[in-house]
């Protein structure tokens, strides 16, 4: 299965952001996270069966900063949730897709993630997602 889990949108100022788009959805933010491997700060908004993911920089050499410099504020990915990364990752290879990652790393929102190069997906930038089972089975 294959369904959109997210829609990342990079932006400044992560709380001017989320303001924005409490007043657009008409609630307030459910989560907010820093996620070091990337070097952002995330907050999660639920809209019906999916999610918004605000991404702001935590410093001006992560990806998202590189990418507002570049491009401005605005849509960096869609992510789509899979059953099993590991499997996705290696039948997208086999496709000619180029991946960022050898092997899948964690992610925001206890997920493993992988990024696919938008150069071999018409210019998207595409995550994979799966919930991470072995972190969900270390809660209490």
């Amino acid at each position: 299965m294959v369904r959109i889990e997210h829609i990342g949108i990079a932006v400044k100022e992560l709380d001017k952001a989320n303001e924005l788009f409490k007043k657009l959805f008409g609630e307030a933010a459910y989560k907010e996270e820093a996620v070091e491997s990337e070097g952002v700060t995330t907050s999660f908004f639920g809209v019906g069966p999916n999610k918004i993911e605000l991404l702001q920089a935590k410093d001006e050499d992560s990806p998202i900063a590189k990418y507002i410099n570049k491009r401005g504020e605005g849509i960096h990915h869609i992510a789509f949730e899979v059953d099993d990364i590991h499997a996705e990752m290696e039948r997208l290879r086999g496709e000619g897709f180029e991946l960022l990652n050898d092997q899948p790393k964690a992610g925001a929102d206890n997920k493993l993630i992988c990024f696919l190069h938008p150069k071999s997906t018409n210019g998207v930038l595409v995550e994979l997602c799966q919930e991470n089972e072995i972190t969900n089975n270390l809660k209490p």
